[in-house]
């Protein structure tokens, strides 16, 4: 959109042009970074679940001052001559493709009504449209509950599907996460996405976690450069709830870019304690859900310190898990299966919080090729290495937890 903008910046000044944008991002504040960075000057609307149900982007829509779409498909150097210096009639004749129709305000417990009632796969998405882009996150259990009524009266509905994935992503990073939120996003995308090839919006969600092998481009490299832009203007950039790391930042690569030289083993002989008390829990998520042979997926392992020790003790010692980061970070060890590669075997997370102690998630990405001769699942072993202190001021540890990795393999 920087393309616009410029050659749309002086009517919009002289007040002969009002621009408005709808992003499909998964998460709104990107947009709005992005637009900071480049000054963008016009509002910007959020549809995470492709509400307009958009096959590609961007997709430029020209309507006239009656709310008449005169041109879906303007271009920059003829969007003048073609529509701003135009004069057109109050009435919708001719080859005009839409009118703009009044605008209702969304209620949805008369949807949820409607969708009981009707019992139909598009009544109970229209209810889970409504509390997904409205409800906030109080509401997108409800979200995924109406798109999960949508799936089972029409296991092919593709937009039920993917919009089900965005609630999922979004409770994943939500207070309210559920073990297997993002896995189930990923399946979720991924089942959309067979139902509808075409579907550009979709496959880009996918990409954006995935392999850096599927990546048409880098989706987030330039979040760095954009805040250090913005401060440099003595502005304070747009604060990022969810910071991109890992897949959303890796470059596209031609070919599978396996470990070269030999890495060590940090606890070859199992001497490290284990993590017995499950200070910190680990999830697993493999993007795309399910790996063709012979090719590769990204795997995520994010590890968290556990919510459910909060006010346990052990031997008096209370349970609180917390970081330490005033010690080396955390490292994970992987120990494929042979015709399995994977892109390191030692892997290292981020640098930690500037802050003795903290409760953050961390994520720990790598990639793995899959056999070409693979025919079942794979399977295999890791370990995360990492200090922790019981509560803050509290007795530290350096603790190992082992690590079940399974990646799915099918067509």
């Amino acid at each position: 959109m920087p393309v616009w903008h410029a050659s749309t910046r002086e009517a919009v000044k002289a007040g002969k042009l009002v621009v408005l944008g709808v992003t499909q991002e998964q998460h709104a504040e990107r947009c709005r970074l992005f637009a900071q960075w480049k000054e963008f000057d016009w509002p910007i609307l959020h549809d995470p679940i492709n509400l307009l149900e958009s096959s590609a982007v961007p997709i430029v829509v020209a309507i006239d001052e009656f709310g008449i779409v005169r041109d879906t498909r303007p271009q920059p150097g003829t969007f003048a001559e073609k529509f701003l210096e135009r004069s057109f009639a109050d009435d919708a004749a001719g080859d005009v493709p839409a009118r703009i129709g009044p605008v209702t305000p969304i209620d949805a417990e008369a949807l949820e009504a409607e969708a009981k009632r009707e019992k139909s796969a598009a009544a109970w998405r229209r209810y889970g449209d409504a509390v997904a882009l409205w409800g906030g996150d109080a509401k997108v259990s409800a979200a995924i509950g109406a798109y999960g009524e949508a799936i089972e009266l029409d296991a092919k509905d593709a937009r039920a599907y993917f919009r089900r994935g965005v609630a999922m992503r979004r409770r994943y990073e939500s207070t309210d996460r559920r073990d297997g939120d993002f896995q189930r996003a990923i399946g979720d995308w991924g089942a959309a996405l067979a139902l509808d090839p075409n579907q550009y919006i979709w496959r880009r969600r996918i990409q954006q976690y995935g392999p850096r092998l599927d990546k048409p481009y880098p989706f987030y490299d330039w979040v760095g450069e954009a805040e250090a832009a913005i401060r440099a203007r003595g502005e304070t950039p747009i604060e990022l709830t969810v910071r991109p790391g890992g897949a959303e930042i890796a470059r596209p690569a031609r070919e599978f870019a396996a470990e070269k030289g030999a890495a060590v083993n940090p606890d070859a002989e199992g001497k490290i304690t284990r993590d017995a008390a499950g200070m910190i829990r680990a999830e697993v998520i493999v993007v795309p859900r399910k790996v063709k042979p012979g090719e590769s997926a990204r795997v995520h392992v994010v590890l968290r310190p556990s919510a459910e020790l909060a006010g346990q003790e052990l031997a008096g010692q209370k349970l609180a898990a917390h970081w330490n980061n005033e010690a080396e970070r955390l490292r994970l060890w992987i120990d494929p299966p042979t015709g399995t590669a994977v892109s390191a075997r030692l892997v290292e997370a981020g640098d930690p919080p500037a802050m003795a102690v903290s409760d953050e998630e961390r994520t720990v990405d790598f990639e793995v090729k899959i056999a070409g001769d693979a025919r079942e699942d794979v399977r295999f072993g890791a370990y995360a290495l990492y200090h922790v202190c019981d509560d803050v001021g509290g007795e530290c540890r350096f603790l190992r937890l082992d690590i079940e990795v399974v990646v799915p393999v099918g067509k």
